[in-house]
Formats: C-alpha cells, structure tokens, sequence
C-alpha cells in the first residue's frame, strides 16, 4: 500500500505540474508577429449548456488577455458554436473599420452583433417577438435580425435600420461578452468569399493582423454552415436570410410553437 501511495502522489505531482506549464502559455506562446498571441484553451468550451459551470483558471487569464485587446480597440478571433470568427467591440468605429479591411469585406455588407445575455437583446434592439421565443433560439447557432435601436453605435451597419444578433451557445464567447459589458462585432475568421474556417490554422494568412488569436480546438460543427439567419423585424413574420446550420429546428419553434409566417414579401 505504501509503494501505491508513494507511486500515487508522483502521479498526482506530475499532474499538477504539466498543468502549471500550461498556464504557462499565456503571453509565452506568440505567432509570427511578435504582437500577436496565440492561445489556446485548456479544453474547448463549445456547445456547453450554461456558462455557469464556470471557466477554468487558465481561461480566465486568457478571457481577461482578449477583453484588453478589445477595450484597446484590437481584433480577436474566437471560437464559437458554428465557425471561427473575428471580433471586435461593436460600439468602437475604427475597429469596425479595422474587421472590414482585415477581412477585405464590401462594406454593404453588414456585420452582427454578440452579446452574452438574452436581456441586453433589448438594449440593442426593438424586439417584436415574445420572450420565449427569444429563449427558444438562443443561446444557439441561430442569428436574429431586429430592427436596431438608437444605442447602437451609428458606424455599425450604417446602411441598414436592421441588424443580426447572437448568442452562441459557447462558454467563453459569452463570458467574454459579459465582461466586456457592450456588443461585440461578429464575423466569420476568413478572407472574404472564402470557406468559414473551423480551426484556428485554417485563417493563419490574417494572425498577423490580429492581436488575440483563442485557439479552443476544432469546431464541434464540421458543416461550415455558420448560424441560420432570420429576419423577424415584422410583427409576426419571419424570413430566412440564411439557412446555416439550424433551418429545421429555427423553422420548427418559429412555425409550430408561435405561429409565425413566412415574410413572402422580402427576397
């Protein structure tokens, strides 16, 4: 028994110290770019049913390393519950100037919004769906699309009364919102037109123009879909812009839980 005890507590020792190693990481393991760290989550935090079974030690330094690349008006990439995405504060102009020329992306084109709780939906945007629908869908790889409200920062989408907004059902994206107490700016981690990017060496061509780089592994979602995007601006009315990876269950709770339509008059 002694001799097991003893081989135990190496065990246990051994343990202990890989993993401090690994906490290690943090600010040690960099890209190409020397201002550009790279890192990587102690276990991928997808697909998770609640952030309230908490993020490890070692993720929390990194969460707290991308909040200040954010507040300093840096981009990010992150994971999440569909692809990869870049991201930026939404309430920030130059850095939503930034996402747009990293990526090359048309400037008609609009970016959503990520927040971290089904209430700061309203804060953002003018709702015309009853609350349960709104728990129903989100968090999840779904993006609704509302009109905006006046809070939100005028640069943003400049073109459009509407915006997308999501809530994906990842514990360090939505930690990572609810520390930094405003939207973020969501978009997929790629070059424009190209294929959505569901691990973090499949975008290494833009690591250098970013300044956080959260490798949490392979995306669960192999489809490269991203979220379905619907349009429920009209009272009543829903229209798919997107299908995305979840048209069959979004059709589902908007159809036969709450009777809404089919928008047939929006293309």
């Amino acid at each position: 028994m002694n001799s097991l005890a003893y081989f135990a507590a190496k065990f246990i020792k051994f343990r202990l110290a890989h993993s401090s190693a690994a906490a290690q990481r943090l600010g040690a393991e960099m890209c190409k770019d020397p201002k550009t760290k790279l890192l990587r989550l102690l276990l991928p935090l997808s697909n998770g049913p609640s952030i309230d079974q908490g993020v490890q030690t070692d993720d929390t330094d990194i969460l707290n390393c991308t909040v200040n690349a954010l507040k300093d008006g840096h981009i990010v990439a992150v994971p999440t519950d569909t692809i990869y995405g870049l991201a930026c504060l939404a309430q920030n102009s130059e850095a939503v100037k930034k996402i747009y020329d990293i990526k090359g992306r048309n400037g008609n084109k609009p970016l959503a919004i990520c927040v971290g709780e089904i209430r700061d939906i309203h804060k953002y945007c003018k709702v015309k769906v009853v609350e349960e629908l709104l728990h129903d869908l989100l968090p999840g790889p779904v993006t609704l699309v509302f009109e905006r409200s006046e809070v939100l920062n005028t640069d943003l989408n400049p073109f459009t009364s509407l915006v997308g907004v999501r809530i994906p059902d990842h514990a360090f994206m939505r930690r990572l919102c609810q520390m930094c107490d405003e939207p973020l700016a969501l978009t997929s981690a790629n070059i424009s037109s190209q294929t959505s990017t569901v691990e973090v060496h499949e975008f290494q061509e833009l690591w250098s123009k970013l300044a956080v780089v959260v490798d949490g592994g392979p995306i669960g979602d192999q489809s490269r879909l991203g979220s379905t995007v619907v349009d429920l601006s009209v009272l009543g009315k829903y229209h798919i812009i997107r299908p995305g990876c979840a048209l069959s269950s979004t059709l589902d709770v908007l159809e036969h839980k709450y009777g809404l339509s089919e928008d047939s008059g929006k293309e």
